[in-house]
């Protein structure tokens, strides 16, 4: 009975300690977290500011690329955006003729294996008719021994054999 106590006072000793140590840590590490909580605030509203900026700047810019809001801009202003957008079709030129040279060069190679493949199958072609011409040329050469070994001799009048002699 005493062991058993002295079991659960060690089980609950062990456990009660776990528990405690658990406690004490989310209770500091809350702590710390709403200490440094006013930094963050800061801090995020430091980034969010940041990135308003950043979504209106490019908003503002798409509406220029797309024509629109050109009014309060400058003569120079129209003018780099005028090179931007030369640059952009520069650019976008450039990679469309890319994939058309890439595209060009893929379509040859097909062509390129289908014209070998072509040539190869027009050779097989040749070497069939070849191998049936001359099938046939056997053939008919087969037929016209067997036909005159099985054809009966014209008879002669002066050959009669086994007839009457005259």
């Amino acid at each position: 009975m005493k062991i058993l106590y002295m079991i659960l006072t060690c089980l609950s000793y062990n456990s009660m300690e776990k528990t405690l140590e658990r406690y004490e840590r989310h209770y500091y590490a809350e702590r710390h977290l709403v200490a440094t909580e006013p930094e963050s605030q800061g801090e995020w509203s430091v980034e969010y500011n940041r990135l308003k900026a950043k979504v209106e700047l490019l908003q503002k810019n798409h509406r220029h690329y797309m024509g629109e809001d050109l009014d309060p801009l400058s003569l120079k202003e129209l003018q780099n955006l005028e090179q931007q957008l030369d640059t952009a079709v520069k650019h976008i030129r450039a990679r469309k003729n890319q994939l058309l040279n890439e595209s060009i060069s893929e379509l040859q190679r097909k062509e390129k294996a289908i014209k070998e493949q072509n040539a190869m199958l027009a050779n097989q072609i040749k070497e069939r008719e070849k191998t049936v011409a001359r099938q046939s040329q056997w053939g008919q050469q087969d037929n016209g021994l067997n036909t005159s070994s099985f054809v009966l001799p014209h008879q002669h009048p002066s050959l009669n054999i086994g007839g009457i002699y005259q």
